[in-house]
């Protein structure tokens, strides 16, 4: 029997358009799941002091991804069905509260609209088979652990051990590379970066990175086995140079911004994953193999 359309194989312009729709729906959960996580990691862990000390817990109120509802932070306006529309709520209130008038982030339109146009063209790349899931769900995550880690300078471990565990998983059968590949890379992975981090402390005395990071390479190396390591890294460590030279202009300036390293982290394994054959002959190329 021939499978559907909308979840065949090969890339259709159909399917790009219905991967990009349902991008918008999940990038407006995602604008969620970035601003409410961390804050549910901090509510645990005050709770989980409270209880060592044996004093009252500080959160017994519900708040997870589903409750409260959405309000405007500013007059406490619970977000309607039709002021949370992707993209087109944003537009048509004029990125502003319907009640307050307070300014909306434009951030939130920019993640649904992101997450929208990359859905279809991943889709429209890579299927919309189990492959082209396997991607959409690989570049979720990244975006999601991308902002927090803006954000807050953290990558959870709820975000980082459910990709880690996935790229395992898909890899079982080898969807992107055989088992073995997927095992070392991940422990390569997180190697690599725990060693640097440990030389680094070593020799200044100070931390260069979190732990989220090596589990996030863990996991990256876990999607796209050990052999794509070197690259991941050589693209990471680029983009950071390049936004280590704005960061040190701005500390001039008298800013004292950071940058997270997770973000160049996350866009180096998903260009890395989309462009895996290309990138691969061009370093086989280099070390003239």
């Amino acid at each position: 029997m021939q499978e559907l359309l909308l979840f065949a194989p090969p890339a259709t312009l159909i399917a790009a358009i219905a991967a990009g729709i349902f991008g918008l729906l999940i990038g407006s959960f995602l604008n969620v799941v970035i601003h409410r996580l961390p804050i549910m990691e901090q509510r645990e862990t005050d709770n989980a002091i409270a209880e060592i000390r044996e004093e009252p817990l500080p959160h017994t109120d519900r708040y997870d991804l589903v409750m409260p509802r959405s309000a405007c932070p500013h007059c406490g306006h619970q977000i309607t069905a039709l002021e949370n529309i992707p993209v087109i709520s944003y537009a048509v209130l004029r990125g502003k509260c319907s009640q307050c008038k307070a300014g909306i982030s434009i951030r939130y339109p920019l993640v649904e609209a992101f997450t929208g146009l990359l859905s279809a063209g991943l889709v429209w790349q890579f299927g919309s088979g189990w492959m082209g899931m396997a991607v959409l769900l690989f570049a979720y995550l990244l975006i999601a652990m991308t902002f927090i880690d803006l954000d807050t300078m953290m990558l959870p471990d709820a975000l980082t051990y459910p990709l880690l565990w996935a790229g395992l998983l898909v890899n079982v059968q080898g969807m992107f590379v055989p088992l073995d590949q997927a095992v070392i890379g991940a422990a390569a992975g997180y190697m690599a970066l725990w060693s640097v981090y440990w030389l680094f402390k070593l020799v200044t005395g100070k931390e260069g990175m979190g732990y989220g990071d090596f589990k996030l390479l863990a996991a990256l190396g876990a999607w796209m086995g050990w052999m794509m390591l070197p690259i991941i890294i050589i693209l990471s460590a680029v983009s950071g140079a390049v936004f280590g030279v704005i960061q040190m202009v701005m500390a001039r300036a008298g800013f004292g911004y950071k940058f997270p390293f997770g973000p160049y982290l996350a866009a180096a394994g998903l260009i890395s994953l989309v462009y895996r054959t290309p990138l691969q002959a061009f370093l086989a190329a280099v070390l003239g193999q």
